[in-house]
């Protein structure tokens, strides 16, 4: 088996593919100043450049776990998610509340995709 790994650093890669799937780390905003839905927005850019990085997109994400810093944001988080998804089948998801890096950051998502 292959592994190939993306954007790495000494503690973890952004993207790892391994046997015709793809898997990202927890991506997070750099904007902290957005609310969820742009925080979302923001994070699923990047998890559209880190996918195409691997040869893969957003159609073929076959899972998906989200953390959020306070349960409530799921309905902002979700409209920013229904955009993204644009009617193209939703993977399986999980949605948590949990504590996170920095309290402005309201979300971190990480994905797993098929090639």
């Amino acid at each position: 088996m292959t592994v190939t790994r993306y954007e790495t650093s000494p503690v973890y890669s952004k993207v790892t593919e391994a046997n015709g799937f793809v898997f990202t780390a927890g991506v997070i905003p750099t904007d902290l100043s957005k609310d969820v839905e742009g925080q979302t927005a923001e994070v699923l850019t990047e998890i559209d450049r880190l996918l195409a990085l691997a040869g893969t997109d957003k159609s073929k994400v076959v899972q998906a776990t989200v953390w959020l810093n306070d349960i409530r944001h799921r309905d902002g988080m979700n409209k920013a998610w229904g955009v993204w998804l644009d009617g193209k089948g939703a993977p399986a998801r999980a949605c948590v509340e949990a504590k996170v890096i920095d309290p402005k950051m309201l979300v971190e998502i990480s994905v797993v995709a098929v090639k």
